[in-house]
This record gives structure tokens, C-alpha cells and sequence, in this order.
């Protein structure tokens, strides 16, 4: 075999399998898969590749949660979902505050809306052609799908490569851990070149029939034996001709530019009560926490860098652009009216309130400290009226009532708190 450390003179842009030879690639899936047999994962909830007809239905519900997300907290929200939406045309035929409120608390909410959207869809093209869609690109035209995922669908969910027909191969975070060490990948996994390597490597890798199967192993090799942390090579059923393992370099790979610092964002949660109850907003679909429910916010400011850090400002309150840009049209006009009213005085607000929530997004941390405001009858009428004419979806409940709407985890944390 070929000196390991050869990987590492390549170009930081190309896949090294010129440095396999063709009976290592070629052998590479069946060992996957025989580790797989004996010591995978067969007793998740979704997975059809122990069933003789599979089902898409459960593959795409689960591959859409698992986006982002790890096995063990998606399995409850799973199983609640399978069992009051136990077809797609159940979850298509269903409400957006249905989908929310079995969402709520999962996180990365546009997945959610993309499901709904996806449901009918599929549920269009079933009564179309009488079947789920059977092909990669087919799957890709539905919302949320990309590549990868598509392909995960196509393999497991319709397994159409068993009778000739199209063959589902996946390249997710936890396969592209697995590919860039044992074939010792070196290039940045977010560049473009990089990304396509690894796509023609797992095509190359990929068995012409029963990709389902193997689509299985490879998750399994990324969630339980390949790891971010710590990987078991001594358990790895490639590990003879890893790279990675060869140069005792596991933690090396994948490589990743460094991002800078997330900044952090600081907002008021108003509890405007009125006669006992508590205004509540429906988000805008579009955005952040999309159709669920919260309390209106109140941008404060924006920093680069960790709180508490004095690092410099991005934005603030205070100009024009930037409220226009935070603020949503609701959230405008409750700012607008509280100030008439003289009722905030953002200047004052605490904002390392021992209240104050720490909820962390993609791209910023958001600190959210909660303010209760009183508003008399006359005060509470005139704000609802503003916001009816501004076509808002709003709600004043009580504090029983509100465990009912569909909120984010956030506001959950805000008003339990």
C-alpha cells in the first residue's frame, strides 16, 4: 500500500482516491455494510430496509427533522407526527397551527413550513401518477428536498434500484466525516471543488442495487462509529486503509474554515396584558419562527462578538434602516403606539436581566429579556384595532390558554420562566 502521508501533497481542492486502489474501492461498501448487519442501528422507527415494500412516506418525515438535528430528539417529535398525521395526506389535509404545534420546540422552523408545503405536493403528484415520485430529481422538486436528502429518500423510502430503476446516494455532514478521512480529503468541505469530490466519491462508492442498505450503514458509520469526537477506529470496518487512522490524524478531517464569531442580538419579549390576558403575535411565514406564535419583540441592538464582550456595535434601536429592518409591520406598530402612549422606555431596560433568555440561531446568539406592560380596556382596543387593519393574526389569552398555541422554544422558556 501506498505511503499514507502522500494524501496530504495533494491539492487542497481534490479527492485523493487515486491513492485506493480499485479492489479497496470496490470493497468498501461491502464491509460497510456486513459491519452494518451485525452492529447497526435496525430498531429506528423510520427505517424500512428490514420491510419487503418500503414506505417514503416516514423516510422523507424523518429525513426532513433529522436536517440539523440528532436521532434521539427527533424520535418523539417523529413519533407524535406518525401518529395523528399517519399518512402524507393526513399531514397535507392538516392546518399550519397542527404542523406548528407538533413542531414547536424542534428548532429551524422553515423546515416545518416546508414539510406542509412538501405534503401537498406529494399528495397532488400521488393522485397524478398513483405513487410517490421514484427518481433523485423528482424528489428534488419538492420543498425542503436537496441532494442529499433526495437522495437518502430515493434509497431507503423507494428503493427503485432493486428492480433497475434509479439508485438514491446521500453525502451528508456525518457521510462526508467518513469519506474525507478514509480517503484523506484534505480540502475545505464548504468549497465548491471540495463538495464535488466528495459527491463523485460517494457516487463511486455507492452499490448499483440496494443503496437503501448501504445509505443505512453509512449514517450509522457517521453517528456511532466515526465521529466528530473521539471516533472508535479500532471498531471501523475500513479502518485498515484510512487515511485518517493511518496518520493518526481523526481530528483533522473534515476541514472547515473557521467562521468568525456569531454576533449576539438583544430584544425585549413584551407582555402587553389587558384585563387579564396576554397579546399574542402569529409570525410572518416568511422569516424567523414563521406562522408560529410569540410575543412581540423590540430590537434593541446588535454586536459582533459574544455578550458582554464590549465588542463593537452593528445596530441599534436607534436608526432608521435597522428598525425597519428588525421590526416586523406588527411589531411597528406596537413600538409606535407604546411610545405614544408613553409606556416603553427602551433606554431603561435591563438587558443582563436575570430573565433574560439566551436562545442561539444559525447565524447570532438572540438574548431576549421579557417586559411586562398594563394596558387599560380603551388602551388594549385601540392597539388590536391598529393591528387588525394591518391584517395581523393576533390572540389575547390567558396564562392557561397559552400552553395551546404553537410557539418556539424560546418564548416556551420565557413564559415558564
Amino acid at each position: 500500500m501506498q505511503n499514507p502521508n502522500q494524501h496530504l501533497s495533494h491539492s487542497h481542492t481534490e479527492a485523493h482516491t487515486e491513492t485506493h486502489t480499485e479492489i479497496e474501492l470496490d470493497s468498501f461498501a461491502p464491509r460497510i455494510l456486513t459491519w452494518f448487519d451485525h452492529s447497526g442501528r435496525h430498531d429506528l422507527p423510520w427505517q424500512q430496509h428490514q420491510l419487503d415494500t418500503p414506505d417514503p412516506y416516514p423516510v422523507w418525515l424523518s429525513e426532513i427533522m433529522l436536517q440539523q438535528t440528532q436521532v434521539a430528539t427527533v424520535i418523539p417529535y417523529f413519533e407524535r407526527f406518525m401518529a395523528s398525521f399517519p399518512t402524507v395526506q393526513d399531514l397535507a389535509n392538516a392546518s399550519w397551527e397542527q404542523v406548528a404545534e407538533h413542531w414547536a420546540g424542534l428548532g429551524y422552523y422553515a423546515r416545518a413550513r416546508n414539510l406542509h408545503k412538501g405534503a401537498k405536493q406529494l399528495v397532488d403528484i400521488i393522485e397524478q401518477t398513483g405513487k410517490f415520485p421514484q427518481t433523485v430529481a423528482h424528489w428534488e422538486q419538492i420543498s425542503g428536498v436537496g441532494q442529499s436528502t433526495a437522495g437518502a429518500i430515493v434509497a431507503m423510502g423507494v428503493r427503485a434500484d432493486q428492480y433497475g430503476g434509479d439508485r438514491g446516494v446521500i453525502c451528508d455532514g456525518n457521510v462526508k466525516r467518513v469519506l474525507t478521512r478514509w480517503a484523506g480529503i484534505d480540502g475545505d468541505i464548504t468549497k465548491t471543488a471540495t463538495t464535488k469530490a466528495l459527491w463523485q466519491l460517494a457516487e463511486r462508492l455507492t452499490p448499483t442495487r440496494d443503496s437503501g442498505h448501504y445509505a443505512q450503514a453509512m449514517m450509522d458509520m457517521g453517528a456511532t462509529l466515526c465521529t466528530k469526537a473521539k471516533p472508535a477506529c479500532l471498531l471501523c470496518p475500513v479502518q485498515a486503509d484510512c487515511v485518517a487512522n493511518a496518520q493518526g490524524k481523526q481530528s483533522f478531517y473534515p476541514v472547515k474554515s473557521k467562521k468568525s464569531p456569531n454576533p449576539s442580538k438583544f430584544s425585549l419579549a413584551l407582555k402587553l396584558v389587558c384585563d387579564d390576558k396576554t397579546l399574542w403575535l402569529q409570525r410572518p411565514d416568511n422569516g424567523i419562527w414563521g406562522g408560529l406564535w410569540c410575543l412581540p419583540l423590540a430590537f434593541i441592538k446588535k454586536q459582533q462578538g459574544a455578550k458582554n464582550t464590549g465588542a463593537p456595535l452593528l445596530a441599534t434601536w436607534q436608526q432608521e434602516s435597522t428598525f425597519e429592518a428588525e421590526y416586523n409591520t406588527a411589531e411597528q406598530i406596537i413600538f409606535a403606539f407604546l411610545q405614544a402612549e408613553q409606556l416603553l422606555n427602551i433606554q431603561q431596560v435591563n438587558v443582563d436581566s436575570t430573565d433574560t433568555v439566551k436562545h442561539s440561531l444559525t447565524h447570532f446568539h438572540w438574548f431576549l429579556t421579557p417586559i411586562t406592560m398594563t394596558l387599560t380596556k380603551e388602551q388594549g382596543m385601540r392597539l388590536t384595532q391598529a393591528l387588525q387593519q394591518a391584517l395581523q393574526t393576533l390572540s389575547w389569552v390567558d396564562d392557561s390558554a397559552q400552553n395551546s398555541l404553537a410557539k418556539p422554544k424560546a418564548m416556551q422558556l420565557l413564559v415558564s420562566g
